[in-house]
């Protein structure tokens, strides 16, 4: 839901830009419009389809693992956040594999759901890395 107030909020900040672009320029912003506001809903609906999944803090690394796919391996990982809408975290996901090499995805979570582990994943996710060493797994189940 916060995801879709998002994508409306920035689809409705563009069609403004338009209305007050210069108008020598109105050609070229309602293209711009266009192209950013199919960019803006390809990138809502990938957020809003996304599989169940689990994240989890090894005291390492974070990894992420698809609930869709039990069998699958948990993917090791590095963990960001980009956007804190308070009941609203976009993270991106990096993942490492052997090479090193390999595309980062965005996860988007709400606090829905996640009442009583909220705090404790916020903190977790704004932390820093620990010393080698230190232990403190925890796992955060996204449904």
């Amino acid at each position: 839901m916060v995801v879709g107030g998002v994508a409306a909020a920035s689809l409705a900040s563009l069609v403004a830009w338009v209305f007050l672009a210069p108008r020598g320029q109105v050609a070229r912003a309602r293209a711009a419009v266009a192209v950013c506001g199919l960019a803006t809903l390809a990138g809502a609906a990938s957020l809003v389809r996304r599989p169940a999944a689990v994240l989890r803090w090894d005291a390492s690394a974070w990894s992420f693992a698809d609930l869709a796919t039990p069998s699958s391996a948990p993917i090791p990982g590095e963990l960001e956040v980009a956007i804190d809408l308070g009941s609203l975290l976009l993270l991106r996901f990096a993942p490492r594999d052997a090479a090193g090499r390999r595309s980062a995805g965005w996860i988007a979570v709400e606090r829905r759901g996640l009442e009583r582990e909220w705090h404790s994943f916020r903190c977790a996710a704004y932390s820093p890395r620990p010393a080698a060493g230190m232990s403190g797994a925890a796992d955060c189940r996204l449904a």
